[in-house]
Formats: structure tokens, sequence, C-alpha cells
């Protein structure tokens, strides 16, 4: 065992020409800013390592200078195989213009390809791309001309397409810890994530090459806990240490105790976001929230659902997660994203894509730049500007359900409150909703085969995918259709039975979300009246999402018929409601259940079509469908019944 403390320089005088590289990451967490820097003012200074092709899965950069920008230099780079581009402008710009060969592959699936290529695998086999513009019948994920090398295949496995990532050797590994040893065991324990940074290791190692790693301090020989070493010292060549500023713990914080997982932060700590656009959509989408379920919220506008379940104390009844491996708690946004407090696990990247990839969220909320008449959504390149599609395409592809979240209009968009109702005084300039997308991030009708739910939400109106297509359901208090939604759209949404989106969603108190989401309020809803002769229902704007639900109604109603002795006559308002196609059947049986038990006649309504067709779908076999457009008709029936 030897000695392994090198400086910047050292380190980056061990990259050779021609070399592929991988970085560790995301945002500003955990990049090796110091080594990155030694190997930009290294080729400054005497042209040299040249012709590297770099290959990261999350973004890395502040948008300016620092992270993955560093090596954006003419000759330095020949090769880039990323994930996401939107942080690394200056590395984009090479891309874009044809000076390098360059990728825009799935992040969740490099993160995966670390860990094939240390097993010796010849890539990685995944359906997520598929559909996209990774997939090979459209662009292969190559972002120029210049790029021909096919590094995305289809085929077929069990009867099933897939994608098949083709696999290359990784030359050396620039990574970062906390606290190294002599020997390179490094620990991470003031750092908010771990990332990939063990895979990228064993990949890098295992493809013959180099693993050097940057480090805020050293530990004596034996001094680390080997439960608390992430990287093995057995993998470990060089170790850098850096000084503070080229060690934060992300771009916009030096450190963090609460990030570092260190101390829990009090209820209530996070700031109260301001009544805007961001917070409005935020506030609608936060009505989609799984009660016990698992929640990915994408960068950007999505960030603000995180704060609003705060503000309605919902943060212990919803698991919201980050790609990078953020497991409960709220995540953090801006430069710090990726970071979280009060967080119950930290796992690696690559596992966190695994249970995503699986089917493993019950929601996520996601940015949406673009989207179009086939309910086709792009976030990943407009024009010459380059995002990347980042975690993305394994997010959309795979989550039970899809929100994306993004204003109407961009550009000088202009929003005004008055007494719950919603103004435009100013439009934005650019469109958002096109007949079709610039690059199709997520495939609408990749989502339809497969009857994924997908909402798009913006701060005046809200559209839902479904089978016939886009579907405009929810408009703003205060908003004309015409006016300010249909003359902004680049293609004619089907209009079906649109209501107003919920009027406390524009109103700068709280909402008492946790009321409607956690059903506190069923008392209220399933109640007798009319001298005991009717049970009135209300499941108004209640959402169904699972089985702990419907066995709360059944028991609600358990409670309230079972001791009267008799049947008694139903009307049931489902207005504005929604019912999870996962529990339409267990729903029905429920019903029809309590029908056999306490019920006299049922009689049920809603003012929206579509919902009365729906109704009477679920019912048909299990339970009278009795469905009318008012109460009053509803009432009616049953006075002559």
């Amino acid at each position: 065992m030897k000695d392994k403390i090198v400086s910047a320089e050292a380190a980056a005088a061990l990259i050779r020409d021609g070399d592929t590289i991988t970085t560790s990451g995301f945002v500003g967490i955990g990049v090796p800013d110091l080594l990155l820097k030694a190997v930009a003012e290294r080729f400054a200074e005497t042209g040299a390592p040249r012709d590297l092709t770099l290959f990261f899965a999350a973004g890395q950069g502040d948008g300016k200078e620092k992270g993955l920008n560093r090596l954006g230099q003419d000759g330095l780079l020949k090769r880039v195989v990323g994930g996401h581009w939107g942080l690394i402008p200056k590395v984009g710009a090479l891309a874009v213009s044809g000076r390098i060969e360059a990728y825009n592959l799935p992040q969740g699936v490099i993160s995966q390809m670390y860990r094939d290529i240390a097993a010796g695998k010849p890539g990685t086999v995944s359906h997520v791309g598929l559909g996209t513009f990774v997939d090979p019948r459209l662009e292969g994920g190559r972002i120029n001309d210049v790029t021909t090398e096919d590094l995305v295949e289809l085929v077929q496995l069990g009867g099933r397409e897939q994608l098949f990532y083709r696999g290359f050797p990784i030359h050396v590994a620039l990574l970062r810890g906390t606290t190294a040893d002599p020997f390179g065991n490094v620990s991470m324990e003031r750092e908010a994530l771990v990332i990939d940074n063990l895979a990228q290791a064993m990949a890098v190692k295992n493809s013959g090459g180099l693993v050097i790693v940057q480090v805020e301090r050293l530990a004596a020989r034996g001094g680390l806990n080997p439960r608390s070493v992430v990287i093995p010292g057995a993998l470990v060549d060089a170790v850098v240490v850096a000084d503070p500023e080229d060690h934060m713990q992300t771009y916009a914080t030096a450190y963090s105790h609460l990030f570092a997982g260190q101390f829990r932060a009090p209820e209530g700590a996070a700031p109260k976001m301001a009544l805007d656009a961001r917070k409005i959509i935020a506030r609608r989408a936060a009505f989609e929230l799984p009660v016990n379920g698992v929640v990915n919220l994408g960068i950007g506008m999505p960030e603000g659902v995180a704060a609003v379940a705060g503000e309605e104390g919902l943060l212990d009844h919803v698991t919201l997660t980050a790609e990078p491996g953020v497991v409960g708690g709220q995540p953090a946004s801006g430069l710090d994203f990726g970071a979280a407090i009060n967080t119950d696990a930290i796992i690696a990247q690559n596992a966190q894509f695994d249970f995503y990839d699986g089917g493993g969220l019950d929601l996520a909320v996601l940015g949406m730049a673009e989207a179009d008449a086939q309910g086709n959504v792009n976030v990943s390149r407009f024009g010459t500007r380059l995002a990347g599609a980042g975690g993305f395409i394994n997010i959309s592809q795979n989550a039970r359900r899809v929100v994306f979240a993004g204003t109407f209009t961009a550009g000088g968009l202009d929003i005004a409150l008055e007494g719950r109702r919603l103004r435009i005084p100013q439009e934005g300039r650019a469109r958002k909703f096109l007949d079709a997308v610039q690059q199709i991030t997520f495939s609408g009708k990749g989502a339809q085969a497969k009857r994924q739910p997908v909402l798009y939400v913006t701060e005046r109106c809200v559209f839902e995918l479904r089978p016939e297509g886009v579907v405009l359901t929810e408009v703003a208090p205060g908003v004309d259709m015409k006016r300010d939604i249909l003359a902004h759209m680049g293609f004619a949404p089907i209009v079906g039975d649109v209501v107003e989106m919920d009027a406390r969603i524009f109103a700068d108190e709280p909402m008492e979300l946790a009321r409607d989401l956690l059903h506190l309020d069923l008392a209220d809803r399933i109640a007798l009246g009319d001298g005991g002769r009717h049970l009135f229902i209300n499941f108004e704007k209640l959402r169904l999402r699972s089985l702990e639900e419907v066995a709360q109604i059944r028991a609600r109603v358990e409670e309230v018929c079972a001791p009267l002795g008799r049947r008694v006559d139903v009307i049931a308002n489902y207005d504005g409601a929604r019912i999870d196609e996962d529990v339409e059947a267990d729903f029905a049986a429920m019903v029809k259940a309590l029908e056999d038990r306490f019920y006299g006649t049922v009689t049920r309504y809603s003012s929206s079509a579509f919902m009365r067709m729906k109704l009477g779908e679920t019912f048909r076999r299990d339970a009278a469908p009795h469905v009318f457009e008012t109460a009053a008709e509803a009432k009616a029936f049953l006075e002559r019944r």
C-alpha cells in the first residue's frame, strides 16, 4: 500500500490524449471542481490532454464557468456522451456547432451503464427511451450531423422491443468525496449525495484505468470506519485535497448540516413561496399527490410542489424523492437542487433509477417546455439551445402517473390575481402548446398505449391526455377560454366538460389540502339527511387513488348505516371526482357490497358527461348505474321511486 496523496496538477498529468473520462456530480453537488480546473489549465498551457471522450450522467455545472464548463475548449474534447446538458453551455455550444461528436442519452441509463461496464457486460438493455429522440428510429440520441456512430440499437428480447446502449471502456474517473486516508479509502459524510461514485470507480478500474478522487480532508491510516467508506482504496489511484472554495457542498451552499443529514430542520423552516404563476402551478399539481405514495419532483417549475406540500402539512404523508438518490424529506431548489433536508435515506443514483424504471413511482411532476397535439413533451432541445433530457425520460416513461407543469406561454408572461380570479395583463411571447414539438422527450403515443394517466398543468388551465387526444378539462376562474387559451395554441384541443380550477389555488391563505387528500372530512361527505330518509354521499372533487382510500369510504358508510337496521336511499355527488383506473374495479365491488347490505335505491349525478360515462362503465356490471346530470334530477328520481 502506498501513499496516494498527490497535487491537482500531478493528477491532471495522468490523463492522456484520447482518453475516455467520467466525472461525478449532480448540478453542483459532488463535482470535483479542483480536478476539472487542473485539467482545463493544463490544456490551456500545454495543449494536452486533447481529444478526450467525456462520459457523464447528471448535469454538472452552474450554467456559467464551473463544473464541466471548464472543459468547453476547442480541442480538449472530441466526443461527449451525457445525460443533461443545460448547465454546461460551453460544452453544449461545441456540440450544437458540430465541433465535437455529441450524444444525449437518458441519465438513468448512463448511471446504470457504469455498473454494466464494471461487470464486463457489452452494454445496457433497457426499455427507457423507446419512442423518444433516443430511439434509433428517430435520432438515436445524436445531437449533430458529425456524430455518425450508433450507440443505441433497437433489439427484440422476449418478444418485446428494447434498446441496447453499447458500452465502452472508461480510462479515467474524476470523483469526489469528503475524507480520505493515505491508502485512498474515501468516505462521503459531508456530501449531500453519494451519486454513482462506487459504480464509476469499479467501471474504470475494471477497464484498466485510473481513479482520481478529490476530498476536503485527510484521515490517518486506518482512521476511517469501514462502514463509512464509499469508495474502497483498492479502487483509488490518486487523492487530491481541495481548498474550501473548490469543494462547496453545492454551488449555492458552502456547507449545510441539514444537507449532510447531521440534523433535522424544524417543521416550517423552509420559506413560504410567493403567490405567483409558479406557485399556482405547484398548488394545482399538489392536488395530485398520492397519500403514502412515492413521488419524483423535477427541476425547475415542479420544485415548488415540495414547498407547497410543506406549507400544507403533507410531507409526513408522501415520500418525495429526487433522481440522484434522495428518499423522503423536502428537496431543495435552484443550484441546491439534488440536496434535501429531513431525508429518510440517501442511496446511489443507479439504484434510484432501478426503482424508477421498474414502476416504483406513484407520481412524477416534471417540467414542460413544449407540448403538442399528440401529447408529446419536449424539454431537451430548442433549435440551437441544448438542454438535454437528464432523468426526464426514465422518470416520465415509467411513473404510474405524470403531471407536466409549466406556464402556458413563455417570455414576458405577466399575471394578476384579483379576488381569487386570474387576469393576464401581458401574454408571453412564445407559445408552448404547438402542433408538433421540436424534439420528443416524452411520447404521448407511448403513454396512451399503456394507459398512463397524464396531466398538463399551467397557471390558467389543465389538459388531460385521453385515448381520443389532448383534452382541455379545467380553466382558471377569470380566464376566457377562447381569448386566453385557444387563441394561443398551435393546435385545437378537444374541449371536454370544462370545470373551474379550484378557487383555493388562487388565494394566499393555505388551501387545507391535507383535509382533502387524507379524507379527513368523510364525516361531512357521507351523512344522513332529510330526517334520516336519505344517505347523502358527496364525492365532489374527491380523488380516489388507493385501496386504502376505498376502505376508508366503506368504513364510513358502515359506521352510518349499520345502526339503522333498515335500508336507506342514496344520492351520490360525483361532480369533479376522479377514480384511478387501478382502483375502479375495487371501488365498484365495494359499492355493490354496500348496496347489497344497506342501500335501497341509489342515484348518482355529475355535471360532467365524461364522468357520467365513466360511472356508467364502472357500475354497469356490479351496481345499478342511475347517473344524472344534476342533484335535482337525482332526487326527483328517488321521489318517483
